[in-house]
């Protein structure tokens, strides 16, 4: 036998190791959560062409600079083709958030943040949008006309907008993610992120942005969709994937879009009594409460399930007073609620917000909850929570006696009978109705009998006509009233609303009327000399306010942040 003969049968046996190994390899690859580049030769076959498509329809945001009525730097200019893109500079046919920076964090009307967020967790902001053709993305790119990088999330929904039945089971799934970092250029950029392969068509791509490194608003023009309409298959010339890159970062990931396995976590049974547990219960029960304290809600879920001791720690009422759902939006629903219920008796600070939407939440597991949990909250987050209903307002008002704040803020699906309710809770402080269909009926009998309101936005309700009324009413009842916002409310305020606040809310810190055309300068300077505490005024595209009068008010108030036009 030729001595070349076992040599070339070696060679032959180890190509066909090597080749099964690098297909395990793509195939767990394919599998896992992370975000690695996984670089293929042939993708797709020529029959399985690749399709391209712009956007459809915008079909859920939580905020835009825009108008509710108008075109102008609203969420709707990221539906069809790019109407600005490759120019650069600031258009107002395009995408506008309606924050940047750090200052919204900052100024008099925010929020305290909630404890237990997980870092992975940053999104201050989203945009849902729809595609005439359910595919198997392939890529995403977003056209970024001005200060890009805001885009730090692109997720692919399984349900299908368009589609007469209603999906049996709604997944979402991370196509790409990154932590926000800071751009140094300015300049219109098409953004072409590697997202992951995933295994189910889809038709509706949701974008979320943190803004806060920006040093302005970024400006979005268009969202292209690439994709295939047969689920790709991997070639055997994928690249191998290093085994040894795969960090912890990557399941943290997965873990930041919902609570996988939530509810098997707390509803677990079986608890392992371990013989030595180093002498840990012997230390006192509220240092045990403060050190769990620091863990969010899933590694709270994993340790309940590791002894009796630590569970009986976990499932303490006292480990939920403050309770932030929203970064589990995803999979957060009914049964997640039910086994959340018996360990928030306590909770006083409770976010909902972007959750339940798609039928994950409904009204009756929703009122279920309230009327175990509610009797304690002091302060409920429900923004973007379409799932909202009038019988929802109802169960709040009911079951939140000790209510202090309230964020209903982009809930436009709410009928306008429904805000109504929110009178009852006397005890309100802050109410955020940004971008709400409430009438002026249902908000003077608000004002009337929640005379502690200390924070009001009223931004972008257009359904308010005349707010001659309701500055009477506030300088009336709410003579306790820091800050208000009453963002694009276009003619309808005037001189006298202003005079108005400036006699009877003098307590104010913070007043926004972007957008109105009636205010001149001589009013605000009233209102300034009355409210010494203010220290932010947006008068921006106020028509008669010009920079010439911004500067006057300056000189004469410098201790006032008079924000102008689109500058900070």
């Amino acid at each position: 036998m030729s001595p070349v003969f076992p040599m070339l049968t070696v060679l032959t046996m180890f190509y066909y190791i090597c080749l099964r190994r690098r297909a395990r390899t793509a195939t767990r690859g394919e599998m896992m959560n992370s975000h690695r580049t996984i670089e293929s030769n042939s993708r797709t076959s020529p029959l399985n062409a690749e399709v391209v498509q712009y956007a459809k329809e915008v079909v859920d945001f939580s905020s835009h600079y825009g108008s509710e009525n108008s075109m102008s730097y609203t969420m709707r200019n990221l539906a069809g083709v790019p109407n600005v893109f490759p120019s650069s500079g600031d258009f107002t046919q395009t995408a506008v958030f309606r924050t940047y920076g750090t200052w919204w964090d900052q100024c008099p009307s925010a929020s305290l943040p909630f404890k237990r967020t997980p870092p992975n967790f940053q999104s201050q902001d989203y945009v849902e949008l729809t595609f005439e053709q359910q595919v198997y993305p392939t890529a995403v790119h977003v056209l970024e006309t001005y200060h890009p990088g805001a885009v730090i999330r692109i997720l692919a929904c399984s349900a299908n907008p368009y589609s007469p039945n209603p999906p049996t089971e709604v997944r979402w799934e991370i196509l790409w993610s990154e932590r926000p970092t800071k751009l140094n250029a300015s300049q219109a950029r098409q953004f072409k992120p590697c997202i992951k392969q995933i295994n189910f068509p889809t038709n509706l791509i949701r974008l979320e942005v943190n803004s806060s490194l920006l040093d302005y608003y970024t400006e979005l023009d268009a969202v292209v969709l690439h994709g295939v309409k047969d689920k790709p298959v991997l070639s055997l010339k994928t690249s191998l994937i290093d085994m040894n890159d795969i960090d912890d970062d990557a399941y943290e990931e997965k873990d930041g879009c919902g609570m996988d396995n939530l509810n098997k976590k707390f509803s677990s049974a079986v608890l392992r009594e371990g013989p030595n547990n180093g002498y840990f219960d012997k230390l006192p029960y509220e240092l045990i409460q403060l050190i769990l304290n620091h863990l969010t809600l899933p590694d709270l879920c994993r340790l309940a399930q590791t002894c009796k001791l630590l569970s009986q720690h976990c499932c303490d009422p006292l480990q939920y007073i403050h309770l932030n759902l929203q970064p589990y939006w995803a999979k957060l629903d009914d049964t997640s609620l039910e086994f959340l219920q018996s360990r928030c008796t306590l909770v006083q600070w409770l976010n909902l917000s972007w959750t339940g939407n798609r039928g994950f939440i409904s009204v009756a597991g929703f009122s279920r909850f309230l009327k175990v949990c509610g009797s304690e909250l002091v302060r409920l987050e429900l923004s973007c929570s379409h799932f909202l209903n009038e019988t929802c307002l109802e169960v709040i008002s009911e079951m939140c006696p000790n209510l202090q704040a309230l964020n209903l803020s982009s809930c436009d699906k709410l009928p306008p009978q429904a805000f109504n309710h929110i009178a009852k809770l006397c005890s309100l402080k802050r109410l955020v109705l940004y971008r709400t269909k409430v009438e002026q009926t249902a908000l003077l009998s608000i004002l009337n009998f929640c005379s502690e309101l200390q924070h009001l936005s009223l931004g972008s309700c257009v359904m308010i006509e005349d707010y001659d009324v309701i500055a009477s009413m506030i300088g009336a009842k709410c003579k306790k009233l820091r800050t208000l916002d009453l963002w694009r409310s276009n003619r309808s305020v005037c001189d006298t609303d202003i005079e108005e606040l400036a006699c009877n809310c003098t307590r104010l810190q913070q007043l926004d009327i972007l957008g109105t055309r009636m205010v001149s300068p001589a009013s605000l300077r009233k209102l300034l000399e009355s409210c010494k505490d203010l220290s932010l005024l947006d008068v921006s595209f106020c028509s008669q306010i010009d920079n010439r009068a911004v500067l006057e008010l300056n000189a004469s108030f410098p201790k006032v942040f008079i924000k102008k036009s689109f500058t900070q």
